[in-house]
Parts: C-alpha cells; sequence; structure tokens
C-alpha cells in the first residue's frame, strides 16, 4: 500500500506464520463448508463505548509532550531530526503518528491497570505506531538499518 493509506492503520503488528498444525487447521477451517457457531464479543455499542472511554483517560503533559516529540523526531531535516534520522530516514511520521502514540499509549495504559499513561507506555508501543509511517533512504537499506533501529536511537 502507498504510505498515505499505510498511514491510516494505527499499528503495524509482525506476525510470525503459523506452526504446522495451527496452518492445518486454517486450511481444514477454509477449504470445507463448516457451520460455525459465532458467538458475539462485544456489540458495536460496546465498542464505541470502549473507545470514548480511552480517549477519557487524563495524559499528563509531559508524556503528550514526549509522544508528540517521538513524532516529530523521525522527520528529516527539521530541527528536532536525529543525525540517524537525517541519515537514514526520507520521509517521517505525520501528526497521525502523535495521535496514535498518544491513544495507544492510553490503551496499554488501561490494559495494564494504570489510570494514566507514562513515558514508559509510549515506548512499549512506539515500533507499533511508527515502523510503517517512516520510509528508509537507499543508504539505510543497503546498510541493513531497519525502522526499529531509527526509532530505538529516538528513545
Amino acid at each position: 500500500l502507498p504510505e498515505a493509506q499505510l498511514d491510516r492503520f494505527m499499528f503495524n503488528i509482525p506476525l510470525d506464520y503459523p506452526s504446522y498444525e495451527e496452518e492445518i487447521a486454517v486450511v481444514k477451517g477454509t477449504t470445507t463448508i463448516q457451520n460455525y457457531d459465532l458467538q458475539h464479543i462485544l456489540t458495536g455499542a460496546e465498542i464505541l463505548f470502549y473507545q470514548q472511554l480511552i480517549r477519557k483517560v487524563p495524559i499528563a503533559d509531559n508524556v503528550l509532550e514526549y509522544a508528540v516529540g517521538l513524532a516529530t523526531k523521525t522527520r528529516p531535516n527539521t530541527d528536532r531530526a536525529s543525525g540517524m534520522v537525517n541519515d537514514y530516514i526520507s520521509w517521517g511520521a505525520g501528526p497521525r503518528a502523535s495521535q496514535y502514540l498518544v491513544l495507544g499509549a492510553k490503551c496499554h495504559a488501561a490494559i495494564h491497570g494504570k489510570y494514566s499513561p507514562d513515558i514508559d507506555d509510549v515506548r512499549a508501543i512506539a515500533n507499533y505506531v511508527l515502523r510503517h509511517r517512516i520510509v528508509r533512504n537507499y543508504k539505510a537499506e543497503a546498510e541493513g538499518v531497519t525502522e526499529e533501529h531509527v526509532i530505538q536511537d529516538l528513545f
């Protein structure tokens, strides 16, 4: 997908191949006719409720500023860009990355029983939010520098 379309996805989560047994189950389940007994886990209204609940989670200014700072540091040839970003990135993350870093950190905090996210929550989800929003240049590809290397350097 083009970068503009990738940016619409909140997270980029790498998945490994399924095990042999898991793949057998997948193939059996998708190449035959089966009657599935689907169970509703959440209603649409419940999903909207939880989305609003996460938006209500308070976030300290320093944590919000840290999240926005991470996103802005990915933009090459700006006053906030690191040397590594200037050397290896041709296009950085836009404002949507800042929004998703904050929302992801809030969600991560809530899942872990915290009332408010901290910088560790931002760091915990940063790779998943940023990796598909930064574009490596030829030098990075030639030298084997990954998006994750660049993101870790921002911490």
